[in-house]
């Protein structure tokens, strides 16, 4: 069986402008869905936003007069950054303007799969079959099952207390990760 790569697509929604493209990291952490746009995986399990970067789609180093521009700026974990770092392929697509179920799909431990030659390029090319992302994302997963479950969880008695518990330890590791 296999699963959608992602549930919300990423969208540039910045009308700012600004000289210096790091300004941008806030505006692009909240419309990338606080997701590496490339993995779609949360960025807290990186150690949250201070840990992401932000790639080129269109490298600066062989296209600086796109350097600040908004639309050629991609959220991701720093992974997937160093190991697209100069490559200029037009295999990459652009997580915005491309609908990435159509290019990935994830098998049901994890892995990102491909289902076109482009999604096998970046796969390839951005290491995106590694342990990391599978793992990620099923802790995504189990993030939105808890929170589900928290809503229809009767708030008395032994389960609540379960329920308690796991919450605690969960986010104490989230928040480890995040404050480190």
């Amino acid at each position: 069986m296999t699963h959608l790569f992602r549930t919300i697509a990423p969208k540039r929604t910045c009308t700012k402008k600004y000289s210096d493209y790091h300004k941008y990291k806030d505006a692009l952490s909240e419309d990338f869905n606080h997701k590496c746009g490339y993995t779609d995986c949360s960025e807290r399990w990186f150690g949250g936003k201070r840990t992401f970067q932000i790639d080129h789609l269109k490298p600066k180093s062989k296209h600086p007069g796109l350097i600040h521009e908004y639309s050629n700026l991609v959220y991701c974990c720093a992974y997937v950054n160093r190991a697209k770092w100069h490559d200029d392929s037009p295999n990459y697509l652009d997580p915005c303007n491309v609908d990435f179920n159509t290019h990935f799909e994830r098998d049901d431990n994890g892995f990102i799969m491909p289902k076109t030659l482009q999604g096998k390029y970046m796969v390839e090319h951005l290491q995106l079959d590694l342990y990391r992302y599978a793992i990620i994302w099923n802790l995504d997963r189990l993030s939105e099952k808890i929170d589900k479950l928290n809503e229809v969880t009767n708030r008395s008695g032994k389960l609540k207390r379960i329920l308690f518990q796991l919450y605690e330890e969960y986010y104490k590791y989230t928040k480890y990760l995040v404050d480190k």
